[in-house]
């Protein structure tokens, strides 16, 4: 069973997990049912050089190019947080418009009203990184954590779940039970180790450098001839490329379902993905994009946080290994790059402050600008469209804004369509 459609039971798991209802209030309002056609929504961050949020622009302000050919933006609205008060002044002159005004129905103070997912990458991360990761979020969470915060832990791998509390002691206790959890692999090393990145690289790419790669270490590892040590090479590229494809899947499966999850919260929604990253092959990125898509729908910010921290790539061994991990690290970074900037949110790496890290990532955008346009001629292929997003008349603006899509290869039915959107409200 896919598990993107397994949203039920993940959630009867976690009620059976803590022998009772997790704490949280659901929305009120009735569920509503929507029929989605093709179209791309564009979320923008817009600052000006002091690097403060503007929200006094306009539909018209804004172009948006996919594939270079200039779109009519055709829905625009201002998502504005509770961090963007009226009182404070408005970073370019002018009044917000009206899809800026505050939220009605604010909750009362100490109500629930701010809910955080923080999704841990156990499948991908070293231990190290998910002790660092781990001390940080405590100590961003003795700092901040406020009567009206709720916050829930999930993990990629499902082994460790906590939902939506402000019980410190929960949280910890949650925390302290986090471990790498490479769910494909096992602790031993191949004989030639080769890396998903790797495996990619010689089997559907056919790099001759990367099988040279292997090769030299299949002789030094095993003591065999060249030869002798193609056959190794192949089997051990492909057990990679299997657990790879697995954790990866696994990964994308557990945000699907946090989206979800979260998306059933009222007030503001936003997930934070701590990982290291992982690397997405070309068949993965539809699913990328769908889930991209169902939190834009939803409202919800996604931040990353890389664990590593600051960048410690050793360049130690032969150059070309050492390009090769280079080069695997950049490609993992990808989906944290495309999950903050394709849903409004901030991706914070290279530094190691967590802990400030997640002050930066748990505070939502003042205001996300969120432009959506139907794509003409669309053609059903799973092909990337690049996407630039420019300012008319702005120079002194700087903005952040979604990179691309993928197109689907195929357009669901209505009936399919109905049928996502009910499965997704219960």
């Amino acid at each position: 069973m896919d598990c993107r459609f397994g949203f039920a039971l993940f959630c009867a798991a976690l009620t059976c997990a803590f022998g009772q209802a997790p704490e949280m209030n659901k929305q009120e309002a009735p569920p509503t049912f929507r029929t989605r056609v093709s179209e791309v929504l564009v979320p923008v961050v817009v600052r000006d050089r002091q690097g403060r949020a503007v929200g006094d622009l306009h539909k018209e302000d804004f172009q948006v190019f996919d594939r270079r050919k200039a779109q009519v933006v055709t829905s625009f609205a201002v998502e504005k947080s509770d961090s963007a008060a009226p009182s404070q002044p408005v970073a370019s002159a002018g009044t917000p418009p009206a899809e800026a005004a505050p939220r009605e129905n604010a909750a009362a103070p100490g109500v629930p009203d701010h809910f955080t997912a923080y999704l841990f990458d156990d499948v991908h991360a070293s231990s190290e990184d998910l002790v660092q990761a781990r001390d940080a979020a405590l100590r961003h969470w003795d700092k901040s954590l406020g009567p009206a915060d709720r916050a829930a832990i999930f993990t990629t791998s499902g082994r460790t779940t906590l939902d939506f509390t402000g019980d410190r002691a929960k949280l910890g206790d949650a925390l302290q039970r986090l471990r790498p959890q490479s769910i494909a692999r096992g602790g031993s090393h191949d004989c030639p180790d080769v890396s998903y990145y790797q495996a990619d690289a010689l089997l559907n790419r056919n790099d001759s450098q990367a099988l040279q790669i292997a090769v030299a270490d299949a002789v030094t590892c095993s003591g065999v001839t060249a030869q002798q040590a193609l056959g190794m090479v192949r089997g051990a590229a492909q057990r990679a490329l299997a657990a790879g494809d697995h954790e990866s899947r696994m990964a994308l499966d557990s945000l699907w379902n946090v989206v979800r999850h979260v998306s059933s919260m009222p007030g503001q929604r936003s997930i934070i993905l701590i990982s290291p990253g992982f690397l997405l092959l070309l068949e993965h990125r539809i699913y990328e994009t769908e889930i991209l898509d169902e939190a834009l729908h939803a409202s919800i910010i996604v931040n990353t946080l890389n664990a590593r921290g600051l960048s410690t790539i050793s360049p130690g061994g032969a150059a070309l290994k050492a390009g090769f991990d280079t080069d695997s690290a950049q490609a993992e970074e990808d989906i944290l790059v495309d999950m903050a900037d394709g849903t409004g949110g901030a991706y914070f790496h290279n530094k190691n402050d967590l802990a400030g890290g997640f002050e930066r990532l748990a505070a939502r955008p003042e205001y996300v600008y969120v432009l959506g346009f139907s794509p003409q001629n669309l053609k059903l292929d799973g092909g990337f469209h690049p996407l630039k997003v420019t300012l008319k008349a702005r120079p002194d603006l700087t903005l952040r804004a979604r990179h691309g899509y993928y197109a689907p290869k195929h357009l669901a039915a209505a009936e399919e369509n109905a049928k996502g959107e009910i499965a997704a409200a219960f």
